[in-house]
């Protein structure tokens, strides 16, 4: 039993690790700077201290689903290898948007990007349902994040 909770421990680690330290390697390798700050941007942009700490805790909030979901691969073993693939497809989006977006300086690819991300994500929660609910939970505001980071980028192509 111990070693059984130590290995839910580890892997738990293991996911917080690949989103928080994605997440952040993806956000240090390609800061907004100076091009980011010079565009035009909606009144409804909210001021650049947010997004730290909203991203923070998306990413512990998506570990905690994906690890819930790889604890019920036993129970659920189709359901919970389906969500998981579509997690593992949303959060090669979610990586890749910040290098499109201010490595590249591309806000129109970009939003082809999170546009994708959206639908992966919705079908990583549909996916999930069947196999945690709690899980699934725990992506809602995720995609309702995404849901506003899509119309943030929408609107700052738009003005540029």
């Amino acid at each position: 039993m111990a070693a059984r909770a130590a290995g839910d421990v580890l892997v738990l680690a293991g996911f917080v690790v690949v989103c928080l330290g994605g997440g952040a390697a993806s956000g240090l390798a390609t800061p907004p700077g100076e091009w980011y700050a010079s565009l035009a941007k909606p009144a409804w942009t909210p001021p650049a201290w947010v997004f730290g700490p909203a991203w923070t805790i998306l990413y512990a909030m998506m570990a905690v689903a994906a690890w819930r979901l790889w604890r019920r691969r036993a129970a659920r073993p189709r359901e919970s290898r389906r969500a998981l693939a579509l997690f593992a497809v949303q959060l090669a989006l979610n990586l890749s948007w910040t290098p499109v977006f201010f490595g590249m300086q591309r806000p129109d690819l970009a939003l082809a990007v999170i546009l994708l991300l959206w639908v992966a994500i919705a079908a990583t929660i549909l996916a999930a349902w069947k196999a945690c609910k709690t899980a699934a939970a725990l992506l809602l505001p995720y995609l309702a994040w995404v849901t506003f980071a899509t119309a943030l980028n929408m609107a700052i192509w738009r003005l540029n």
